[in-house]
């Protein structure tokens, strides 16, 4: 599983089939979902980032936490993130989820965090979306559960 987190001032989506939805201070997640992902993968996923402390304090320093600033989640399914560019020029998305199978957790991931009590906007999966935010830093991290969930060496 992968996330790409921008943390926003704000942000929208707007579908194709017309659904809109916004946030304001927060974070926009780019939700990418593989055959070998599940929900325990999800729940490890969604608590690094509803605890990351990369929101600013009073001082201007990233001491704080999602929740620590009351701030939202807009979540946005994107397969592409499991683009595979070694071979030509044109991406392969075999290692994306099956349609059924990424949606499924989708929606999983958006009814944990809402259950955690987040207000959670979001797109329509499989759909056409145009995503505008403000980006605030900028500050993007990338969370790949190959990684998080590795063993740590001890050297």
């Amino acid at each position: 599983m992968r996330f790409v987190i921008q943390s926003v001032t704000d942000a929208s989506v707007t579908c194709e089939s017309g659904k809109k939805d916004a946030i304001g201070k927060g974070y926009v997640v780019l939700i990418g979902i593989s055959d070998e992902d599940n929900e325990e993968t999800a729940d490890r996923m969604l608590s690094k980032l509803t605890a990351m402390r990369i929101m600013k304090d009073s001082e201007g320093k990233t001491n704080l936490s999602l929740r620590d600033v009351g701030g939202s989640l807009l979540m946005i399914s994107q397969f592409t993130l499991y683009a595979d560019m070694r071979r030509g020029n044109r991406p392969s998305f075999a290692k994306a989820g099956a349609p059924d199978h990424a949606s499924r957790l989708y929606d999983y991931i958006v009814m944990k965090a809402r259950e955690a009590g987040f207000e959670v906007g979001t797109g329509v999966f499989g759909d056409h979306m145009k995503v505008t935010l403000t980006n605030d830093g900028p500050f993007t991290i990338i969370l790949d559960s190959d990684e998080l969930l590795k063993p740590r060496s001890l050297s």
